[in-house]
Formats: structure tokens, sequence, C-alpha cells
């Protein structure tokens, strides 16, 4: 039978957020460098899904791989339907790039040059700069079909060059067609050269121009004795999954990734893109030359990356951006008190970015030097380079403390980093625990296990995060950290720990951990609820995530709905549950694009006025709860399971920077009622935060309705 419930698709829904990020960029009381900083995290953004899920998708299309998800023709039509949806987004770039912000930089006194063509009196600066600066690192290489064609790096721009021969003079002009043209590409600089070049101050006016512009500018240099006619920027995405056979064993594994983590770079295209301004012929002859399949081929702007515009000069004092939100150390952790005896007497929750990373940090510390410590465990997913974590495990390890690291081997993009800090520590003394086969280990814990010096009972603690052990995105991420000796707790952590060396069967009591206990509970919950709604009884459902993509979870939620459960979803990236139908029309989905990336997973259920809220590192996605080991804990302390509750109420009642995402995946701005003030869900509970930085027990807030 048909089932009667629709989803959106995972990566149409996922453009949806993405272009929610490139609408910051046309926010006016925004900072104007921290808008272009969106448009950068746009096209980032859009490049990683290129590399790997539109690679997937080609592969699938090309008959390459075989998917049980989807067949040959409908991953065709999905890589249409993407390419369509982005293009229409490029659009937009454009339009904010060329109408709203070259204007908001020259209003400020920053001309940014676009195109080869400036002042006269920055015409010498340009030749000089560049016979000095550029032109000692460039390679033009001829392109000629099934003759020369040199290798295309992976997201590096090229310049693609056709020119002709210089004819004598003559009586009659002779016409170019009967020329015959030649091709080069040419890759920008690297290293050696800034993308930004900042010209002199002239006037009041400060100057910059893109390092491709100036080449162009030159292009008679490079190639005396030709005429120049037409330049274009060109740039290659290649396939940048890894696959791997991840039913290895730990050694097996780590040669797999040594060696494809290499072969990265030279993965298969998976898009072409190209000036959309160049012409047909001459995009016909690159199609030929590079073996580019037509339905790689994706139209961009003159000028290609701009994710670099993160790197934008900002030559004008007037434009600094004012300081955001920076982290703070709790008043009732200062210097003298310990976070084992206060957190011995209280749960400790965390949010970061608002709350120092720097507390983790001096909790691992004082693991390393209480001598009642037995063992320090710890997953590892993502660290930073040179990490503060890492090093003081190392540190705990030299001092004669256990310490026991699990290392997601497979975390994208990180296998490298992973796979160095996995030897380091391995060669300090510290246990290594690689990945296990067929799963990804994505929960975020720690566990100190202490014991008496004389063998007495002592508190050992836990710690379950929404986030990594990362002291970088710490500060970039918004996400929450959980420290606790509760032994129902620090038991199945324990057995968790335990799990992840192959030793038991476990059972677990408090904590919910995907592959074990996570779904049959969440049926349990969800099914609380319906049953209330049937009784008549307010019946709610918060679930704030980055991702709800799992069709088995949605239909639950439509399922409740239908009974009368009001939900309220806080989604940041993918939510295939479609809202506005018939079985979606007690559920809202709000979207929150601000100055930290929404990262926490946060579970509300209302259980009848006594509710239950969890938190921890799973998204519903089918990868999550059925192929990833997962942590999450119930907030038990009141205090802290209030403090959740009011973020998710500041979250929900945003009207600054919330969306409404609507049948249509369209991002519609939630509008200031008013009277009522502006929240601004990010600043607001940073200042909330600072007003109660003692974290004295509240009266617990009410939910909006």
């Amino acid at each position: 039978m048909e089932n009667k419930y629709k989803y959106f698709k995972r990566d149409i829904s996922w453009l949806s957020f993405n272009y929610r990020v490139l609408l910051e960029a046309l926010d006016e009381r925004l900072p104007l460098y921290e808008r272009i900083n969106f448009i950068s995290i746009y096209s980032s953004n859009l490049e990683e899904f290129y590399k790997i899920r539109v690679a997937d998708h080609k592969a699938v299309a090309s008959g390459a791989t075989e998917s049980d998800e989807e067949s040959v023709q409908s991953a065709r039509e999905l890589v249409e339907e993407i390419n369509r949806e982005v293009n229409r987004q490029l659009d937009d770039r454009v339009r904010i790039y060329e109408q709203k912000i070259l204007p908001a930089l020259q209003k400020n006194h920053i001309i940014f040059y676009q195109d080869s063509h400036v002042e006269p009196f920055h015409q010498q600066f340009i030749k000089d700069f560049f016979k000095e600066e550029i032109f000692p690192y460039l390679q033009p290489v001829p392109v000629s079909k099934d003759k020369i064609v040199s290798f295309l790096r992976d997201n590096r721009l090229y310049l693609a060059i056709r020119l002709y021969p210089k004819e004598e003079r003559k009586e009659s002009p002779i016409l170019e067609s009967s020329r015959p043209p030649l091709y080069f590409v040419m890759k920008q600089p690297y290293a050696k050269v800034p993308r930004f070049i900042e010209l002199p101050c002239h006037e009041k006016n400060h100057y910059l121009m893109f390092v491709e512009d100036i080449i162009k500018a030159n292009l008679n240099l490079i190639f005396p004795g030709y005429d120049v006619e037409s330049c274009y920027s060109i740039k290659i995405s290649r396939d940048a999954d890894i696959l791997i056979d991840d039913t290895a064993s730990s050694a097996d594994l780590v040669a797999q990734l040594k060696k494809k983590v290499k072969k990265r770079k030279i993965g298969d295209v998976c898009r072409f893109v190209y000036d959309r301004a160049m012409p047909h012929d001459f995009l016909d002859f690159l199609v030929d030359a590079f073996h580019i399949h037509r339905d790689e081929l994706v139209p961009g702007d003159k000028h290609l990356n701009l994710e670099d515009l993160r790197h934008l000069p900002n030559p004008s004092k007037s434009l600094h951006s004012p300081e955001k939100p920076k982290p703070m150390k709790l008043t009732i952790l200062d210097e003298k008190e310990s976070i084992f005896n206060y957190v011995a007497r209280k749960d400790l929750l965390l949010y970061y970015p608002y709350h120092s990373f720097e507390h983790f940090i001096h909790f691992l510390y004082e693991a390393v030097h209480n001598p009642e410590t037995r063992e320090i465990m710890v997953t590892q997913y993502r660290v930073a380079e040179n990490s503060a974590v890492i090093n003081t495990l190392i540190a705990a390890a030299q001092n004669g403390k256990k310490v026991t690291v699990f290392v997601e081997l497979k975390a994208r993009f990180d296998e490298e980093n992973n796979l160095a800090t996995a030897e380091m520590m391995q060669a300090a003394g510290i246990k290594i625990i690689y990945s296990i086969p067929g799963l990804k280990v994505h929960a975020k814990v720690a566990l100190i296990r202490r014991r008496g010096l004389n063998g007495e009972k002592i508190p050992s603690y836990a710690y379950i995060s929404t986030g990594n052990f990362n002291e970088k995105t710490a500060t970039l991420y918004a996400d929450c950290g959980l420290f606790t000796c509760r032994k129902e707790i620090v038991n199945d952590l324990y057995n968790l720990f335990r799990t992840l060396q192959g030793k038991e069967d476990p059972k677990f009591t408090t904590l919910l951990v995907a592959r074990f206990n996570l779904i049959p509970e969440l049926n349990r919950l969800i099914d609380r609820e319906i049953a209330l709604a049937d009784q008549g009884k307010p019946a709610r459902i918060i679930l704030k995530m980055n991702a709800l993509q799992d069709p088995a979870m949605i239909d639950r939620l439509y399922e409740a709905s239908e009974h009368g459960v009001q939900t309220d979803l806080i989604i940041r990236g993918i939510c295939c549950l479609i809202p506005d139908q018939p079985y979606s029309r007690n559920i809202r989905i709000t979207r929150i694009v601000d100055s930290f990336l929404e990262h926490a997973r946060i579970w509300y259920f209302g259980n009848g006025g006594n509710p239950k809220v969890f938190m921890g590192s799973p998204d519903w996605m089918r990868r999550n709860l059925y192929r990833r080991i997962e942590a999450i804990t119930p907030v038990l302390d009141p205090d802290l399971r209030n403090s959740l509750i009011e973020m998710l109420t500041i979250q929900l009642t945003d009207n600054q920077k919330a969306c409404r995402v609507d049948a249509k995946l369209q991002n519609i701005f939630k509008k200031r009622t008013p009277g009522t003030p502006a929240i601004r869900a990010q600043y607001t509970l940073y200042n909330c935060l600072c007003s109660n930085n003692t974290q004295q027990p509240k009266d617990q807030p009410a939910m909006p309705q």
C-alpha cells in the first residue's frame, strides 16, 4: 500500500538551508564584512556538497556504483534538479554580490575592481606588481585535444585563454577566422600570491583587486607575439568521498585510509565550473579536450571560489566588525574552585561558545593531577590541530595515568588529522581503539574513573556533549556539554566504552545509545505524548537538531500530529518532514542562522507536566540512528533542565534570525509583532547566561504554545 506520508528530498532540503545562509548577506543590520563572510560560507558549503553528495549521485547515475536508495534514472533526475536549484541560487548570489555588497563597499570608500580595467593612476602599479610578484609563478600550459591535456587540480582556479598568432600588417585585414586559435590553461598562484591585492589609496578611497584580474590585464606580457582574444576562469571539483572496506581490521583500515586520502585530490570529476560569459565554442573545446561530461557543467561567475572572500582585506578603519560575544568563565568555577568538587555536589551544564571551553580543559587537567584518577576515557571524532585536549591526554599518560581514546578514523575530511593525532598519542603510551567495523562512533563523551587511595568508593565523572572535543569549533559552534557524577550515567558510560572495546553485550539504564535502546525509548516518549493528546491533555514535543531525515521517525511525528500533539522542530539544516499538510498541521519548523553555527541536539517531551529533556550527539538521520554509535543523556538536574527549556523557548520566539520553513522549502522570516521585544536568540541567550552566571535555581519557564 502506498504511504500517504510524503517527504522532502534530502539534498533539495539541504540546498534550502544553504540558501538561508546566503540570505544573511542581505541583512543590512549586520556588519558589512560579516555579510561578505556569509557569501564565503555559502560558497564553501556548496563546494563540499558537490564533492560528496552530488559526486555520489553522479556515480549512481553513470552506473559506476549501485545504490539501494535510488535507481540510475532517479539519480539522473535528482542531479538535474539539484543543478537547476543551484543555478537559481547562483543567480541570486551574483545579484546580492553585485547590487548589494559592492555598492556598500564603495559607500565605505572601498573600491573593489571587478575586471582588468583600472583607473589610470593604478595602471603602472598593476604592471609593476605583476612583473615582480606574480609573473615568476605562472606556467601557461598549451591544450590540444588528444595531444596536450594537463591535469586540473581539485578546487584550484585556472585561467582558460584563447589567442591567435599575430599577423604582419597587410593592406587588407586578415579575418580572425582564418587564423587557427591556440588554447592555454594557467593555474593561478595559490600559496605565493594572495587572492586579493590592495592597491595604493587615492584621495579618500581604498582599492582592492582580484589577482586573476591583474593577470588578465597583463596577458600580453605572457604571450608576446600573440593576440589574446579572451580569458575566462574555470575550475574542477573532484569526488572527495573515500570508499573503504570498513569491515577490515584496524591495521588494514589505517593502511586503506593512508592510501586513499592521498588520492582524494585526483578523484573523478564531479563538476566543471566555468565563467558563464564564455562563448559556446570555447566551452565546447574545453569539454572535448578534458573529456568533461555535459552533465558535469555548472555555469559560474566571472570570479570563482568566492569562499575566498573570508580573506578579503578590510582597509577601512570605520568598517571593523563589532566583537561577537566572548566566551565567559563561570564565576562558580573560579581559580580556587575544583570542577570535581563542584560536580560532586551538582551537575554542571556549559553552553558553548558562550561559556569557555577552557572549563573542559581544566576538567581534564584536574584528572591528570588528581592522585585518585584511575583512567581517562575519551572519544575522538574531530579535534583541532595542535589540540589542547590531546596535549592534556598525553600529559596524563606521561603522568602515569591510564588513558584510553577511541579514535574514529572515518570522520570525513578529518581522516589525516585523526590518524596523525592517534599515532602521536599511541607513541606517548595512550591506548588507542580504532573505528568499529561497519560503524562510525559519533558519540562525544568522556569518562574520568576514580578510586580512593585506600580503595574507598569516591565519585567518578562523566561528560556528555553535543559537540566535538575541539577548542576551535567550540568558539564557533553553539553546543552544550554536561558534567555529572551520577552513578547511573557513569556506569552506563563505562559500559559504552567497554562496548567500543568489544568486551560485552551492554545494558544501559539511563543513557540512550543508538543501535541499542535509543529507538525504542523515542517511540515510548512519542507514544506517551499521543496518549496524552488522545485524553485531551496538553501534549508537546520540541526537537532541536541539525537534521531530520529518517522516514520512520518522521512518520512517528506525522502520526503524533494527527493525534493533536503540538510539535516544534528547530532544525538548522536538512529537514525531510513536510509541514502544512493535513497530517502535519500541528508541526512547525524553525530554522536559525546567525553568528554561530547551531549544532546542539536537545529534545523536549512534555510528559504531562513533568517534562523530560535529553541532549547528546545524534540527529534523526538514518546514519545516526542505525549506523553509528551515539550517546544521549537525560538532563536529570531540575535547574539545568529548566535552563535548557528556557533556551528552547528563546529560540522559538526569535524574531530576528529565525525562519519558518514552509511546504515549498521557502525560508519565511518570522516577523516581530508590534509592541514585543526584539529577540535574537543567540544574543538573548548570551545575555541571560551573563546575568545568571552562577547557575542559581530558577522557576520553571513557561513553554510557548
